[in-house]
């Protein structure tokens, strides 16, 4: 008969799988801490893949080599982004000289203009003054900006070599994708390996349609901008058109807000009379492109609901960084397809709550069917 007295005979092996659960949680946990830096360069990679795929497919579809439509469409990439870093630095360098060069005539312009419209007795001297003694050496440290865009990370070297890192990786699992995809499937069961491939497959073609609808629409809004900037007289148009172009794009949901603020503000400093033809172009912009390039453009590539986009930004921002913020919004448009695909929809029960909701869906429809004029 068993002595109750003693533990059960479990126990001793209970506490020791409890003893190793432990250790190997913190190994793992101190292992994925030292390739964090790794982990996200796979992740980046992962999804440039993603994104340089789809160009890929479209080249060897038409008789290239997968290996040659890869080198191009990377070597395309890299000339673009090279160009954009080159221009933007030498941009800002440029526009900031300018801007601390015209500063005391800026502020005196809109002092003039704000005495004269509200009968103001603003005085500026002491700011034109302050502002004339630092002039020279702001303007040196503008010139020392192109030399540091490159150093945030403290070290050039380490970014250059993340960026062939991440080259290299998103190379290989695009040149090498069928492969890659075959080797994953073979140790997989049919039902599972129909499941892995509709997901990548959807992967794909959600973050390339993410990515090439947005460069399309910053392209037409940067060209856009570009062209009102110059003719109303703004300062640094075509500066402040990348900036709209890409921002407006590429943040969510308040992208806009942030882009055209800086147009708006430095229009208002230059002559306060064009910061009333900034705004009302921002406006009628905006309603073009909601109204008709980007239902045309995003129709087909990623559908997501402007509070999911903010709430991923933010979430994918506090793991990992600005990279996360960037990498969020394709992720949470693949994820939404994938329960959207494999999600079962039931009738809907009747309710006074829903009876509400089809009420407010109705007026949503209706004024979306029939904008506002201008």
């Amino acid at each position: 008969m068993w002595d109750e007295s003693r533990p059960p005979r479990w126990f001793k092996r209970g506490v020791l799988d409890v003893v190793v659960g432990i250790a190997v949680f913190f190994l793992l946990r101190a292992m994925l801490i030292r390739l964090q830096d790794l982990l996200i360069i796979l992740l980046v990679s992962l999804f440039l893949s993603f994104a340089a795929e789809p160009a890929v497919d479209w080249l060897e579809a038409r008789g290239w080599r997968r290996g040659r439509a890869t080198g191009l469409v990377f070597f395309v990439l890299a000339v673009m982004g090279s160009v954009l870093i080159f221009v933007m630095v030498n941009l800002v360098v440029q526009q900031v000289r300018t801007l601390v060069e015209d500063a005391p005539e800026l502020i005196r312009t809109a002092t003039r203009w704000i005495n004269d419209r509200f009968n103001a007795k603003i005085t500026t001297d002491s700011i034109i003054d302050r502002l004339q003694q630092y002039q020279g050496e702001l303007a040196s440290t503008a010139g020392d900006v192109g030399g540091r865009v490159l150093s945030v990370t403290n070290s050039v070297l380490a970014v250059v070599f993340q960026l062939f890192t991440v080259a290299l990786f998103s190379f290989y699992m695009v040149s090498d994708g069928p492969r890659l995809r075959r080797t994953i499937c073979s140790v997989l069961p049919p039902e599972r390996q129909r499941m892995v491939l509709g997901l990548w497959e959807l992967a794909i073609r959600k973050t390339g349609g993410y990515l090439y609808s947005r460069l399309l629409l910053a392209t037409v809004s940067g060209a856009a901008s570009w062209i009102a900037f110059s003719i109303i007289g703004v300062p640094s148009p075509l500066a402040l058109a990348f900036w709209l172009g890409v921002v407006s794009q590429f943040v969510p949901v308040i992208g806009t807000y942030i882009g055209g603020a800086l147009p708006l503000l430095i229009s208002l400093l230059n002559e306060p009379a064009d910061a009333l033809w900034v705004l009302a172009f921002l406006a009628l912009y905006q309603q073009i492109e909601n109204y008709l390039l980007a239902p045309r453009v995003t129709a087909r590539t990623m559908a997501i609901h402007p509070a999911v986009a903010f709430g991923s930004a933010i979430a994918g921002a506090n793991l990992i960084g600005p990279v996360g913020a960037l990498l969020a919004l394709p992720a949470a448009a693949i994820i939404q397809a994938f329960i959207s695909s494999y999600l079962n929809r039931h009738e809907v029960i009747e309710s006074g709550l829903l009876e509400a909701l089809d009420t407010v869906d109705e007026v949503s429809v209706e004024t979306t069917s029939d904008p506002p004029t201008q």
